[in-house]
């Protein structure tokens, strides 16, 4: 049943993902000097009438099969949640193929590290683990990886249900990616996703969210500590 939900709906959904070269992880704010750049979080304030609290926007664009961008998702909703009683927030996800000639049928993970990595394979494997295990996470390579094309379109049309549908989305697309073996390609876990969402289906095409110029630039999986004086920046 999750396969035929996950294969009527991805079948509708149209999505231009782009695929230049990443920006490299970085712990300085920068101002945003093009549209096309991935894995970086933008940040803009505007007046809201929530008890005073000024609403601050977040635009990250990343991958699903990107171990960083987990990392920084759970800095920025540290972040956030520290904040929450000074501002708002409002975020969305864009995406962005790391990996763009990725099988669609999936490939053992241990062994496409190795392949692509070679002897750096174990040893980005440990760093990755002590990370994760800073979040009390287990790093898991366990399963398959491949194209994260339709996780992506998944997203876009969660992003259409509500911002925070969205996020609890990628929340348990990363989570189950990296703590539990799960294959980011598989329709039938990503129709299960739906479900446990309540996502409503709609046979609407979908494009990527529009960007917003003039905002703060973070790139890579930054610490909790650089989004919170990101929120002071954009909210003053």
């Amino acid at each position: 049943m999750e396969t035929q939900m996950a294969d009527s709906y991805l079948a509708s959904v149209d999505v231009f993902i782009p695929t230049t070269e990443p920006v490299p992880c970085s712990s300085s704010i920068q101002q945003l000097s093009s549209p096309e750049v991935s894995r970086y979080t933008k940040l803009m304030a505007q007046s809201a009438s929530n008890a005073g609290k000024k609403l601050i926007k977040i635009d990250v664009t990343s991958d699903s099969v990107c171990p960083w961008c987990f990392v920084g998702k759970k800095n920025l909703d540290k972040a956030v949640a520290l904040s929450k009683d000074q501002y708002n927030f409002e975020i969305k996800w864009h995406p962005f193929l790391l990996n763009p000639s990725a099988p669609k049928e999936g490939i053992n993970k241990k062994d496409y590290y190795r392949s692509k990595f070679g002897s750096r394979a174990d040893q980005m494997h440990a760093r990755m683990s002590e990370v994760f295990k800073g979040h009390g996470l287990e790093y898991d390579l366990s399963g398959l990886t491949g194209s994260s094309l339709d996780s992506h379109r998944l997203i876009l049309f969660a992003g259409k249900q509500g911002s925070d549908k969205q996020h609890t989305l990628v929340e348990e697309l990363f989570n189950g990616y990296f703590t539990q073996g799960k294959f980011i390609g598989d329709r039938a876990i990503l129709g299960n996703y739906l479900l446990q969402l309540s996502v409503e289906l709609q046979a609407n095409s979908m494009g990527v969210l529009s960007q917003i110029n003039g905002m703060h630039q973070l790139s890579g999986g930054q610490p909790a500590e650089v989004f919170l004086r990101a929120f002071q920046v954009v909210a003053n």
